[in-house]
């Protein structure tokens, strides 16, 4: 296992997890000679500078904008592109300012922190944005993506475009939001020509995602079709073959054309 992706899955594993470390180990699966301080020096400098311009204890709404000042106005920190798979890097993102919701919003909530303010991410659906203060309490949501706006607890249904639940309100965990990151990488090579270089990163997205604590089974299947796709045909196989044992005990059917897809990868080996 490459250095970082260990470092990756020890720290996924450590009680608080460290959101910011954890992001720009993600960056070590594509720059692999990537210096992990550098990305987080970088925060701890854009805090530093935040620091004048948020007022101490102040109201949350007071606190967001000294944040909005410092990271949009000072750093330049605005949005990138959904194409680009830089944008949901976040030692790219740091060096270009300017990624996707998820990304700019680990900087605020990151920035935040190094401070001492309450902040999190939260998961609206098609779209992360920060809390800023208490979940218990009464907290006011920026969109990172936006500018850094206030957005008012009532038109965060129309920023999502759909309804919104009370848990699409409550903290994103460090897990979920890893998770949602790597489904946006995932998400991204699907939608490029098929090519060995896009399903490799897509191979790397779906491995990350198997060392989360919660993830969904599919993504043993999609890993061993992806293995099979770029010539580890019995590694592939063995790992549908393991997919189609667990899938087996609720849906034998399914688990039976896994099992098919296993057999057709090993014939390629003759």
């Amino acid at each position: 296992m490459r250095p970082s992706r260990a470092r990756f899955a020890e720290v996924m594993r450590t009680e608080p997890v460290d959101l910011g470390l954890a992001c720009v180990l993600v960056g070590g699966e594509v720059d692999h000679d990537l210096d992990v301080e550098g990305p987080l020096a970088v925060l701890d400098a854009l805090a530093s500078a935040a620091e004048p311009l948020v007022p101490p204890a102040g109201a949350p709404a007071a606190v967001a904008e000294g944040l909005r000042r410092a990271l949009c106005e000072q750093a330049g920190f605005g949005p990138g592109s959904f194409d680009d798979i830089s944008s949901s890097l976040l030692h790219e993102v740091l060096r270009r300012r300017c990624g996707l919701p998820l990304l700019l919003s680990v900087v605020w909530v990151e920035v935040a922190t190094r401070l001492a303010i309450p902040a999190y991410a939260v998961g609206l659906p098609g779209r992360v944005v920060v809390g800023i203060g208490s979940p218990e309490g009464d907290p006011v949501y920026v969109d990172p993506y936006g500018g850094g706006r206030l957005v008012p607890p009532e038109q965060l249904a129309e920023l999502a475009g759909t309804p919104l639940l009370p848990e699409h309100l409550a903290p994103l965990s460090p897990g979920d939001l890893l998770l949602r990151l790597l489904t946006n990488v995932r998400a991204l090579t699907a939608g490029q020509p098929p090519s060995l270089s896009s399903a490799a990163t897509r191979l790397w997205a779906v491995e990350l995602s198997l060392l989360l604590p919660r993830h969904p089974l599919a993504l043993r299947r999609e890993r061993g079709e992806l293995m099979v796709r770029l010539g580890d045909h019995l590694g592939g196989a063995r790992e549908l073959e393991r997919y189609a044992l667990m899938v087996g005990v609720y849906d034998e059917p399914a688990a039976a054309v896994v099992h098919r897809e296993a057999r057709q990868a090993r014939a390629q080996l003759n």
